[in-house]
């Protein structure tokens, strides 16, 4: 354990007033190729550490290169990138860690011109991060074909606590099970004394662990576990080591394993630390410090798998009082957004959704927010209302935004706190953002839906919400195994919210899940076979489920419900076995429905009582088929199918 705090007296001449919002970029790796298993270093200058800064980011942008030698894999697999800061006494600290993703040059998402932004809140590590410092990325690929690149931003201002000093106590990577090691997790996840430094108010433990490898039990990169810490004896903060939520990975669809729940970590994401605070922790105090891992035997003799570890980092920060007040910093705009951590939610429309923090130490109840589109029908106000204390957290949900509904192209989003608890916001420097994003499509107000299920077709469903009125004004629930469910969707100019769930979060197909079979989801517009493109659906596979924004207006010219009255549209087209007739705009279907093959040779005749008709084709020929609908209330129909098999 080394001992990184600064001296008390050295605060008066480390944190000085500094020019409020400026930023300064410091380049460290520029766009590295990543060509062996371990360490890549640079030296670089920070800041000579005579400025203060509200907030420091770390930004790594991996993208891919083509290995040469073409060899079998190429920025194919989930491997572990940690950052480290190599400090001037010898000490290895982490500053951030994420697994890549499966990126396959052949998948949608990751061309060879992909790339990903990670970013990092560094800003309690900036004690360590001034003037001369080696920055170091551990890669632990065992083949090649990603690049980093990393940047500093420190943005002047006032930070929420000055931090008094920093202790790193443990690092490293530890078999989990395995009993026949002289040196067990616990011994090197051991107890620490430590002491406080003089002007500490608040400390807190930042914890980093993630399960790599497997025994047969699957851990621990396939095992639920936790820990729990121990301060002065006593546990507090027991803690799961496990992400339960890879399947709503932004980072989709990938070429590997991407849905899989994992020991703290999913493929593409960044590795997130764990933050426990340490009460009674303050100036002085001579304290003890440790972590327990779930006690656990793990076992190798069946399919003599190696076994399973924890890589871990653990880091206390001892922090001075509060800076300010009654302040709310905007650090994120989730929708609108093209970054693509927020792929998920756009693009989109309907109401914003902005990240908040309280960084005073004042609660916050209220809230106003002046936003608007660049070039829209000018400045909205919102203002939300509850409670958010000290340091904590919120996603803000803005009231239905009339310009989202209206935009088209690429555009630019604007927002600002204006007050915080009913007066001017204390800090003005962290009040304002702004996110370029890509209008939500226009959908028609009439069109279909459908749904073919796979062999597990109960785990899928849809649903429609009006995004102004929070109404769900449409919904596809209790499907049956490979069933085809065609539905009509009628709606009014307004924004709405299409949302595809799936229980098995293995969406309608996916490589690894063979058994599973093959479902389709797509949306049409009558007189079409064309679906409309949605975001995020690539062809079924997008495990847990995927969101679809859009708008709908009054269409130009014609009214739709003049141009869909008394339709009929056959799905799918081309068809094998069956084919799914809709009939549209009649009221009350009472008629036949004739199949007419390319000789005009009738080979097939079928009542139709109701709207939805499913015709069995499994005995017709190859080739293009006419299926006329007669009905004594409405004009004959026709359509055309191509059967091809």
């Amino acid at each position: 354990m080394k001992r990184l705090f600064l001296a008390v007296a050295c605060l008066a001449t480390l944190y000085v007033s500094a020019a409020p919002g400026d930023t300064t970029t410091v380049q460290a790796h520029s766009t590295v190729q990543f060509n062996h298993y371990g360490n890549f270093d640079t030296t670089i200058e920070f800041p000579d550490g005579t400025k203060t800064y509200r907030k420091v980011l770390m930004t790594f942008t991996l993208g891919k290169y083509q290995c040469p030698g073409s060899p079998q894999y190429c920025g194919d697999w989930d491997y572990t990138v940690t950052n480290f800061l190599m400090t001037p006494n010898g000490d290895t600290v982490e500053i951030g860690k994420f697994i890549t993703p499966y990126a396959n040059a052949n998948y949608p998402r990751t061309p060879w011109a992909w790339k990903q932004r990670y970013v990092f809140d560094v800003t309690d590590f900036y004690p360590l991060l001034k003037d001369s410092a080696t920055v170091r990325v551990n890669y632990s690929g065992y083949s090649w074909g990603f690049t980093g690149d990393i940047k500093f931003e420190f943005i002047e201002g006032t930070p929420p606590r000055n931090v008094i000093g920093v202790d790193r106590i443990w690092g490293g990577s530890s078999r989990y099970g395995d009993t026949s090691q002289a040196t067990s997790i616990e011994d090197r996840v051991a107890e620490q004394s430590l002491t406080a430094p003089a002007q500490t108010q608040f400390s807190e433990l930042r914890f980093t662990v993630s399960g790599h490898g497997n025994d047969d039990n699957g851990c621990s990169e396939f095992c639920k576990k936790y820990y729990e810490v121990e301060l002065n004896g006593t546990k507090f903060d027991k803690t799961d080591m496990w992400r339960a939520d890879c399947g709503y990975n932004h980072m989709y669809p990938q070429s590997g394993t991407w849905i899989y729940d994992r020991g703290n970590w999913c493929p593409g994401d960044v590795v997130f630390p764990n933050w426990h605070k340490l009460a009674g922790v303050t100036s002085g105090n001579n304290y003890t410090l440790d972590v327990d891992f779930e006690n656990y035997i793990g076992t190798k003799n069946i399919s003599g798998r190696s076994w399973g570890s924890f890589s871990y980092q653990g880091t206390v920060f001892y922090y001075g009082g509060f800076n300010k007040s009654v302040d709310a910093s905007l650090d994120d705009i989730i929708a609108p957004s093209n970054h693509e951590t927020h792929f998920r939610q756009n693009p989109f429309t309907g109401r914003p959704i902005v990240k908040v923090q309280n960084t005073g130490s004042t609660t916050i109840t209220t809230i106003k927010f002046k936003y608007s589109i660049v070039g829209g029908s000018g400045d909205q106000e919102y203002t939300w209302n509850g409670s958010l204390a000290a340091l904590e957290t919120a996603e803000i949900e803005f009231a239905p935004f009339y310009d989202l509904r209206t935009a088209s192209g690429t555009n630019k989003f604007n927002v600002e706190i204006v007050e915080v608890n009913g007066a001017a916001d204390e800090d003005a420097t962290n009040n304002k953002m702004s996110s370029q994003f890509e209008a939500a499509p226009q959908f028609p107000m009439n069109f279909f839906i459908t749904l073919k299920t796979n062999n597990a077709g109960n785990e899928t469903s849809w649903k429609i919400t009006d995004m102004f009125n929070n109404i769900v004004m449409a919904e596809r629930n209790g499907t049956a195994s490979n069933t085809t469910y065609v539905d009509t969707v009628k709606l009014g100019p307004a924004m709405y919210k299409l949302e595809v769930t799936d229980q098995g979060c293995d969406g309608l197909q996916w490589w690894a899940n063979p058994n599973a079979g093959v479902g389709t989801f797509a949306v049409n517009r009558f007189g079409s076979i064309v679906p409309i493109p949605l975001n995020g659906y690539f062809t079924g596979d997008f495990g847990c489920g995927f969101t679809q924004y859009f708008n709908v207006d009054w269409p130009v010219g014609v009214s739709e419900a003049a141009q869909m009255n008394v339709q009929m549209v056959a799905y799918p087209n081309p068809a094998t076995d069956k084919v799914i007739v809709s009939l549209q705009g009649i009221d009350k279907v009472n008629g036949n429905l004739q199949v007419i093959d390319m000789t005009g040779r009738t080979v097939m005749t079928s009542k139709a009582v109701t709207n939805i008709v499913e015709l069995n084709t499994q005995r017709f020929a190859n080739g293009m088929y006419t299926i006329i609908f007669h009905d004594n209330d409405a004009a004959k129909l026709q359509t055309r199918v191509l059967i091809a098999k």
